[in-house]
This record gives structure tokens, C-alpha cells and sequence, in this order.
């Protein structure tokens, strides 16, 4: 039954695709109803496994043979364990709540059939990556859910920036895919096998600097699609996307799949302490640098870009630390994914009401008129910001607490973030429900309707009571183990002291962001006198200037030279000699006059040369 799971949302999108304007009335409630059915379907198989041991709950599901070419076989199987249902159940829940949110939030734009179907083809391209039994099927899932995102980013691509940040993102995306392609034929080289089992099994066999560079393949792959350093720079401009396919990207889906990845090869990352050292170093960065980034956005969908990417960072931080670490990015990874859908509708639901307008600068006083909006974004606020027992705070503490117990330097890092984390969240809340009204005139701040507010609602007791359910109900630690491996953090300080110093931070961001936000009156236009800091920051810390200086600009240089080279070095030599053959043809051609005299006065005269030649050679 694995399979059906993908096959519904692939199915809706085909028909909804293929079905042309026939679908436009009923299109989009199809499309909810594949991604819902595969969440029932997914509660079903978690019971199967529940009832089954804990070391006997995977299941290989084998459809047909892919390719096989000698020895090498490359099964289409599906496989459900442990870490796969949860990602299932992840994907498909909140996507169901977000394709419930899309109808409201795109019931006035006559795409929305064919936005559904590539909503649809997402879910179904992600399910594909978590659910694949081998390296190579997971690929096919890895691109599907690239092209979707390509689609989905650019929907609105009669909008020239729509249309780049699209463009951007593919080709962002291309260059983690090199790393993928890289890491599978690494593995058939040295262990004859893209399957799980196959490589797992023989990782340990092979010598350590081969699986330090699958495992940096690897990574490289899981940076581009988690927008991690030094791939992070697609991400904020995909905030041109329409708003569910920002929840759904955020959330559930795209940014995700980096961190199942590493998770999903920690037999491998648990030989190279290098790859994890880079892993860690990578997570670290990247946390830092979103969370900067967020701190000067004034673009509310962008703030909540730059904290997925610190929080995201979080995730491979812990990833990176190996079975301390592996079990609680993805507890985090669950509950972001709660919390960070609510958020990101909680954005969409204001814009509605704001007439698409996304400058924070030009709200202000919103809680009264949104009070839903208001409650809802409040408790997912409360939850990303770790204040206990909100679901963030469990998930957020525990990875704090393992990097201290294996580096102080990254542990300090970790509990810095989630300070900065209080700042700026609370500058976007403030900014927005607080204050004063700053809004322009003509504009009326409303309530979105219920289809668009009772996912919101879902997502809030998510954002409460998820972390505790998944800690204290659901053990997520030991219904991984037999999947991530976990050990028990020893060393560094004890949580009775890295618990209040956190909160302390968070609470200390939270209080001076109120400070500049919300107890003082924020000026419509962003001021221009203000730290270095602050500038780099609204540049993305000059990520594209990077990306343009090292790589752009080289390569048009490049591009210019063999231009250059072609036309003057490689056509000039071929123009050259087609020049001396047709001169010399045509100096030829002269002699072929059609005068028969002419043609007896040359045999006439050879006739002499040669006589000539004759006599020359006697004489000598």
C-alpha cells in the first residue's frame, strides 16, 4: 500500500493537469482530497508498524526492476521504517492543511487548477524522495521535487522578479544535485550498490577518505535544497512564490529533504568525523547568518525566510553531531514544520487583509482587526522562539544541550541563535499587531475567511502541544533509535543551567526588539543611518555579490574569452585557408578561357618546357 501514498497527489496532478479547464470547478477539491486520503493512509501504516517490533518495523516494498546491467540491479522499491512515516505524516498533514488554506487564498486567480496540480506534483515528488528504497530512486524524487519548486516559485512568472527567483533557484539547486550525482557514483564505484542496505553494509569496508567525500557529496547535495552556506542565496527570493507554496517549501517539503538526507545516511557520516566536522561547521554558519538576516527584513515573508534558514541551520548542527544529534534534528525538524506553516499562513492571512502588501513598515496595530490571524501567529511565535512548554522550546533546548556536550564553542552558538531568535521574531510581531496603525489610506484590514483560518487554527495547537506529544507521547528518541542510532549526550553543562541562560537571551531579544519596535513609533520608510551590521544584513550578508564576484563574473570572463577565440583563433584559421583555396581557384578559373587557341598556345608551350627540360638534362 506504500506505493498508493504517492501515487494519489501524482494522480490528482495528472488530472487536474491533463483535464485542462474541464477540472476548474472541482479541480482544487480533488487535489485536498489526494493529499488527505495519503494522510489517512500514512496514520494506517504508522498503526502496522506500531504493532510490529521495534528492530522488524522496516518494509521493503519492491514494484519492478529499474535498471540491471550485469551484477548492478537498481530496484523501483519503496521503504517504510521509522524516520520515512514521519516525514510521510509530516508532508502529507501539513500539506492537506495548506491545500485547504490555498483554496481561500487563491479562490480569485484563474491559475489556481494548474497551482493545485503543482502543489499536488510536490507532495508527491517528496513522498518519492522519503519513501525510495536506493540512492538512485531517491534522486528521481530529489529532481521531482526541484521542477516543482521551479513551477510553484515562478507561478506568477508574468512578474519579471517571479520569473528570476524561479530561474535562480533552478540553477542554485543544479549545483547540489552535482553533489548527489557525485555521492551515487561514488557509491557504485566502491560498493557496487545504490541501495540502502547495500552501502550501509559495506560502508564499513572501504577506506576513509572515500567515505569523507560521499559524505561532503552528500552535504553539498543537502545544502542546496536546505539552503544551507554556501547555497543559501535562492531562498529569500522565493518568497515570490504565491504564500502556501512558501508554508509548503518552508515546512513540509524542500528545505526539509537536506536534513532527511544526512539523517537518512548516518551509517556513513558515523565513519568520517570530517564529514560531520563539516556538517556542523555548515549548520553553525547557516544559523547564524539567517538569523542576521531576519533581524533587518522589512518584507514580512522574508523575516520568516531568514529564521527558516537559522532554524534549518539548527537541524544540520544537529545532524552533523552524529547519534547525539541525529534523533533531535528531526525532532525539530517535526516541529518547525508545525510551527513554521502556521507562521507563514499567519503572513499570508495578514496580506489578504493588507492588500498583498508585504512591508511590515506599513502595518502596525493589527491584532484588533485579525484577531484569529493575531492568536494563531502568536503561538507559533511562542513556539520559535523556545518559551517552555511551547513545541519549539523541547525540540530548540535539546539540540542546545548536545552541542554544548560535544563543542562549547558551537553550544554558545546555538544559545546566541536562539537570542537573536527572540529579536527578531518579536520585530516582526511587533511590527505587525503592535504599535501604531501605519497603513496607507483605501486599505481595510479584515479577517480571512475560515477555509483560510481553521488550517491556522490546526497548526496552533501544533505549535502548543506538538513538541510535548512528540517527547513525552510519541518517544520520538526511541522510536528512531533503531533507524539514527541515538547515544545520550555526556559532558558540558547541565540543563539546569543551559535551560534559564537560553530562556534569559530570548527573553533579553524579545525585550529589546519591543523596545525599538513597539514601545517607540517605527517610521514608515526604513531609516538609512544605520550599522554596518544592519546594511549587511538587508543584502543577505552579501550573498549575491559573493555568488557574482566568484563565480558569475569568472565565468562570463570565460564565456567573453572563448567567444573571442572561436571567432578569431578557430574561424580565422578556417576563413584563412577557405581564402587561399578560392584565391588561388579563381586565379585558376583564368585560364579556363573556352578559346580553343588559347588551349592549343598552352599545349604548344608546355610542349617547349618540356623539349626544354629535355635538352637541359642531356647536356648536363
Amino acid at each position: 500500500m506504500t506505493w498508493v501514498l504517492i501515487g494519489l497527489p501524482l494522480l490528482g496532478a495528472t488530472v487536474l493537469l491533463l483535464g485542462g479547464r474541464r477540472t476548474n470547478r472541482w479541480g482544487h477539491y480533488l487535489a485536498i482530497a489526494t493529499v488527505a486520503v495519503s494522510f489517512v493512509l500514512g496514520l494506517v501504516l504508522l498503526a502496522g508498524l506500531m504493532g510490529r517490533g521495534a528492530e522488524d518495523r522496516t518494509i521493503d516494498q519492491h514494484l519492478f526492476d529499474w535498471v540491471f546491467a550485469g551484477s548492478f540491479t537498481a530496484p523501483v522499491s519503496l521503504q517504510l521504517d521509522q524516520l520515512s512515516i514521519v516525514f510521510v505524516l509530516l508532508i502529507t498533514g501539513v500539506g492537506s492543511l495548506i491545500h485547504l488554506y490555498a483554496v481561500g487564498y487563491m479562490s480569485h486567480d484563474p491559475d489556481r487548477r494548474k497551482f493545485f496540480a503543482y502543489l499536488n506534483l510536490f507532495v508527491a515528488a517528496m513522498l518519492l524522495l522519503v519513501l525510495a528504497g536506493n540512492y538512485l530512486l531517491l534522486y528521481v524524487g530529489w529532481e521531482g521535487v526541484g521542477l516543482a519548486s521551479y513551477l510553484l516559485i515562478g507561478f506568477w512568472q508574468y512578474k519579471p522578479s517571479a520569473a528570476t527567483a524561479a530561474k535562480k533557484a533552478f540553477v542554485v539547486n543544479r549545483v547540489g544535485d552535482l553533489g548527489l550525482s557525485i555521492a551515487i557514483m561514488l557509491m557504485f564505484v566502491t560498493f557496487g550498490s545504490v541501495t540502502f542496505p547495500g552501502v550501509f553494509a559495506a560502508a564499513g569496508e572501504a577506506d576513509g577518505t572515500t567515505v569523507t567525500l560521499i559524505g561532503l557529496a552528500l552535504l553539498l547535495a543537502a545544502c542546496g535544497k536546505s539552503a544551507q552556506f554556501p547555497l543559501q542565496s535562492w531562498l529569500l527570493d522565493a518568497m515570490e512564490g504565491p504564500t502556501p507554496v512558501s508554508a509548503l517549501i518552508h515546512a513540509a517539503t524542500m528545505v526539509t529533504a537536506g536534513v532527511y538526507l544526512i539523517v537518512r545516511s548516518s551509517a556513513l557520516f558515523d565513519l568520517s568525523q570530517g564529514a560531520r566536522t563539516t556538517v556542523v561547521a555548515v549548520g553553525t554558519i547557516t544559523m547564524i547568518m539567517g538569523a542576521v538576516i531576519g533581524c533587518a527584513k522589512d518584507d514580512i515573508k522574508k523575516a520568516l525566510a531568514g529564521s527558516t534558514m537559522s532554524q534549518i541551520g539548527y537541524m544540520v548542527l544537529a545532524a552533523g553531531l552524529g547519534p547525539v544529534g541525529y534523533v533531535f534534528a528531526i525532532f525539530h525538524l517535526l516541529t518547525h514544520g508545525m510551527f513554521k506553516a502556521g507562521l507563514f499562513l499567519g503572513a499570508g492571512s495578514v496580506m489578504h487583509g493588507m492588500n498583498d502588501n508585504v512591508n511590515m513598515r506599513r502595518y502596525g496595530a493589527l491584532r484588533a482587526m485579525m484577531i484569529l490571524t493575531f492568536a494563531t501567529f502568536g503561538l507559533g511565535y511562542l513556539a520559535i522562539i523556545g518559551i517552555p512548554p511551547f513545541a519549539g522550546f523541547w525540540s530548540k533546548d535539546e539540540i542546545i544541550h548536545v552541542a554544548f556536550s560535544q563543542n562549547w564553542f558551537v553550544g554558545l552558538c546555538a544559545m546566541l541563535a536562539a537570542g537573536v531568535t527572540g529579536y527578531y521574531m518579536t520585530r516582526i510581531m511587533a511590527m505587525t499587531f503592535f504599535g501604531k496603525a501605519r497603513w496607507d489610506d483605501g486599505v481595510h484590514p479584515h479577517e480571512s475567511p475560515s477555509v483560510m483560518t481553521s488550517p491556522m487554527i490546526v497548526l496552533a495547537f501544533g505549535s502548543v502541544f506538538g513538541g510535548m506529544f512528540l517527547l513525552f507521547v510519541a518517544n520520538i528518541e526511541t522510536w528512531l533509535e533503531p533507524v539514527t542510532g541515538y547515544q545520550e549526550a555526556t559532558g558540558g553543562p547541565p540543563t539546569w543551567l543551559t535551560i534559564p541562560l537560553t530562556l534569559l537571551l530570548v527573553l533579553a531579544g524579545a525585550a529589546l526588539a519591543w523596545r525599538q519596535y513597539a514601545a517607540q513609533a517605527v517610521p514608515v520608510t526604513a531609516p538609512i543611518a544605520v550599522s554596518p551590521v544592519t546594511v549587511a544584513a538587508r543584502q543577505d550578508l552579501y550573498g549575491d555579490a559573493v555568488n557574482e564576484s566568484l563565480f558569475m563574473r569568472p565565468g562570463q570572463y570565460l564565456t567573453r574569452f572563448l567567444v573571442w577565440f572561436d571567432n578569431r583563433v578557430i574561424d580565422g584559421a578556417v576563413n584563412g585557408f577557405a581564402a587561399v583555396i578560392g584565391g588561388s581557384s579563381g586565379r585558376l578559373r583564368r585560364v579556363q578561357t573556352g578559346f580553343a587557341r588559347s588551349y592549343a598556345l598552352s599545349m604548344v608551350g608546355g610542349a617547349l618546357v618540356l623539349l626544354l627540360a629535355l635538352a637541359i638534362v642531356r647536356i648536363s
